[in-house]
Order: structure tokens, then sequence, then C-alpha cells
């Protein structure tokens, strides 16, 4: 009963931003710029994500990784090519986000970085790497990327569930590419349990806290998440976004990482 009652009070609420939302957008002037950014998943929604960016005309910021995806296949297989093909048409950024999903673990007092990487030959194993081989895991992605469009990876990178220590981010650094985290109000929370965070708290709470300058963070699917965050949050998002005046940039707009 107290799901129902919540997914009712979530209809209600997205009804009235979208009924309300072509009269607002439309003369709405820019009050500042969020960066919305998508890490790779389950890619369980990855489609559906592409189109609502696309409906609402909003560019991205994607960081990828090779991660087994709901297909059985991995997010940068050759069988994903059309995917990210169209996303570089559409004028979307793209960055790193290491080839394994390696995540660092810690430094090591030798100048080495202790990681475990969650996919490849090597998943599940810890493994010290010096700064070389750590630049060569970002970079793999970037060769992958070109081979499955003819496009080169913009210099950002995320490491994998945010975890950086000084000696990660100055390899990313030392090869060419800063790091790019999210604000405080741009954790997504898709990653949360759907018991404890109901898809309508978190946009509540986006909306409530996000502001100028910010950088938004969700996945393109999370394997562990029952009620998925995407079709219920991410177009009521965009449109209570752009009725408070917000427009949209990618990562290559930023302060930060503008050329």
């Amino acid at each position: 009963m107290k799901r129902r009652r919540a997914a009712a009070t979530l209809a209600a609420f997205l009804a009235g931003w979208m009924a309300a939302a072509p009269v607002m957008a439309a003369g709405a002037s820019c009050q500042g710029t969020l960066y919305l950014t998508f890490d790779t998943g389950s890619q369980s929604q990855a489609e559906l994500i592409a189109a609502v960016l696309k409906r609402q005309d909003v560019r991205a910021t994607f960081f990828l990784a090779n991660e087994k995806t709901v297909r059985g296949d991995y997010s940068l297989d050759p069988s994903w090519a059309p995917y990210w093909k169209a996303r570089v048409a559409e004028g979307h950024a793209f960055g790193t986000h290491t080839f394994d999903h390696v995540y660092a673990v810690r430094d090591l007092p030798d100048g080495r970085i202790e990681v475990k990487p969650q996919f490849g030959p090597n998943a599940g194993r810890k493994q010290a790497w010096t700064a070389q081989q750590y630049c060569g895991e970002l970079r793999r992605v970037g060769e992958r990327f070109t081979q499955l469009t003819g496009a080169a990876l913009d210099p950002f990178w995320r490491a994998p569930g945010g975890k950086l220590t000084p000696q990660v981010k100055a390899a990313g650094q030392a090869c060419g590419y800063r790091h790019a985290g999210w604000a405080p109000a741009g954790f997504s929370g898709d990653e949360l349990s759907s018991d404890a965070w109901p898809n309508d708290k978190l946009l509540q709470r986006a909306l409530a806290g996000l502001k100028d300058g910010d950088i938004f963070m969700a996945h393109l699917g999370i394997w562990s998440r029952k009620d998925p965050w995407a079709p219920a949050v991410l177009e009521p998002l965009i449109v209570g976004l752009k009725q408070k005046g917000f427009c949209f940039a990618t990562l290559r707009d930023h302060p930060d990482f503008r050329q």
C-alpha cells in the first residue's frame, strides 16, 4: 500500500511538471548551466536515456568503460558501435572511465597504485600498477572508441566509484586527462536501494539541490536497483530544471575542462 501511494504521488507530480513544461520552458531564459554526465553500467537504460536527451535537445557527457551489459556483451564491443556513433552524431561528449572499470584501492609507498579491476582477465584481483600502467588503462578506452566511431575521446576521465587517490589523480593528469567528479547534489542516487530511496524522493532532492555549474552523475543502467531510476526520473528532472531556468552543456564547455 505504501509503495502504491508513493507511485501515485510521483505520477501526479510528474503530470504537473510535464503539463506545465511547454509554456514555462518556451519563454525561460538561461539562469544557470548544469552538466549531465552518464557512466556506463549494465546499459539497461542506454536507449531510453539517449531518447530522452534527444527529445529534450540536451547534450550530455558519457564516461565509458567496457562493462558487462544486459545483452550479455560488453559496452565497448563492436555490437555497441551503432549506439556510440549515434551519440557522437548528436554532439555529446565522451571521457574515459578506465577500460576494465578499474577501482583505485590505495597509493603504495613505492609510488605504485593498488587497483582492482571489475572486468577483464584480472577481474576481482588486486594489482600494483605504475602511473604509466594506469595511464595506459585510461588510453585503452580512447583507442577502442576511435575504432568503434572514428571519433576521439575528450581529455577528461572519471575514476570508477569516484575513488580517487593523489597518485591516481596525478597519473591521469600526467597523460593528459582532467578528472571529473560530481557535485554533492549531482549524485543521482541510481545506485541506492529503491526501497530506501524511491524515485520520487531522488527526483525531489535533485530538483531542490542542483545549482549553477553543478555536474550531475547517473549511469546507463544499474544491476542492483530494483526500480530503475531513469524511466521515472530523467525526463521530469530535465523538464523541472528547465522550468527553473537552467540550461545544459557538455563538459567541453565547463570552465574546468574547456580547451
